[in-house]
């Protein structure tokens, strides 16, 4: 008899392919949600795997706040079109003119924003089930996700209503109007991603390398300064410029996470390969999220906006 012992990234990795064929065969409009952020490129890799020789089962989805980092989605762009996958962009900006987003008065990041037009994406294309990249180490509210996380006819999740998933059962049953939310890599820690993405030798956006970007001052943290506005057209970083007293300073800095620009701390670092972001992680004292300025507005915000709809 053959026996076969799987190492800790291929455990990971058959896991996740298992979860991915499971929503291939029980969902009929499934979509994959791909930003072009390190998990979503992983999340490509093991969809490639699941399904290839054959097409990938289900389209790209992604929802912009309009203040994304031009090099994200350059590289979005670029993946999509090198996997011949269909690629269905909604943005915040369309929802504000729609009326479904509302902005409230003086807040700046457009996080929220998303809720509507990523719920407003699933109904126009009746999604019954979206892939995220989420994993449970990134912090408390991602830690009480399941691998398929339920959501009900109004896009919301109610962390106290999951399904127990039980010897790698799921329960994938909706009534109409329903959705749900499926998570490979919960089990994965952001070691494990670039362990794999060193494994596989995946391509990721550049701005996860040191580079050198002018950067300003604002929460205990390095906020990338804007690209100037283009002439005749609205500013879509108006309220979230450095102001004349900001501290401004051009720094070798690079991304750990990425949500956009107005969110987005960066981590002064000379890590300019997978291998020095590696041995980067390991040595880190501050979580990957700890850099994010919308999780850092309050010790509930993810909880309170996954309970609304978010990703």
């Amino acid at each position: 008899m053959t026996s076969y012992h799987l190492d800790h990234l291929q455990f990971l990795e058959t896991e996740a392919i298992h979860v991915m064929r499971e929503v291939a065969a029980e969902f009929e409009r499934p979509a994959l949600l791909f930003s072009g952020g390190k998990d979503s490129i992983c999340l490509l890799r093991l969809a490639e795997k699941a399904f290839r020789p054959s097409e990938i089962p289900m389209p790209f989805l992604n929802i912009e706040t309009g203040h994304e980092f031009p090099e994200l989605i350059e590289f979005r762009d670029h993946r999509a079109k090198e996997l011949g996958a269909k690629l269905i962009v909604r943005t915040v900006d369309d929802a504000i003119a729609k009326g479904t987003a509302i902005a409230s008065p003086g807040e700046i990041s457009r996080n929220k924003l998303q809720i509507p037009a990523l719920l407003g994406a699933i109904e126009e294309f009746r999604f019954d089930c979206c892939i995220g990249g989420a994993r449970r180490d990134e912090e408390k509210a991602r830690a009480k996700e399941r691998f398929f996380s339920f959501r009900d006819g109004f896009g919301q999740w109610d962390p106290k209503n999951q399904r127990p998933e039980i010897w790698n059962l799921y329960n994938a049953r909706l009534n109409p109007g329903e959705n749900m939310r499926v998570f490979p890599l919960s089990n994965w820690t952001e070691m494990d991603v670039w362990e794999y993405i060193r494994q596989e030798r995946l391509e990721v956006p550049s701005i996860y390398f040191s580079h050198t970007r002018d950067c300003f001052r604002r929460g205990g943290q390095w906020i990338p300064v804007p690209p100037p506005p283009t002439p005749g057209l609205p500013d879509p970083f108006d309220g979230a410029r450095p102001k004349p007293t900001d501290e401004r300073r051009t720094l070798v800095v690079r991304v750990r996470t990425i949500a956009d620009m107005i969110s987005t701390g960066m981590m002064e670092s000379p890590a300019d390969s997978v291998n020095d972001i590696i041995a980067e992680i390991s040595a880190a004292r501050v979580t990957e999220r700890g850099s994010r300025a919308d999780d850092k507005a309050s010790e509930a915000a993810m909880e309170d906006r996954k309970k609304a709809g978010y990703f």
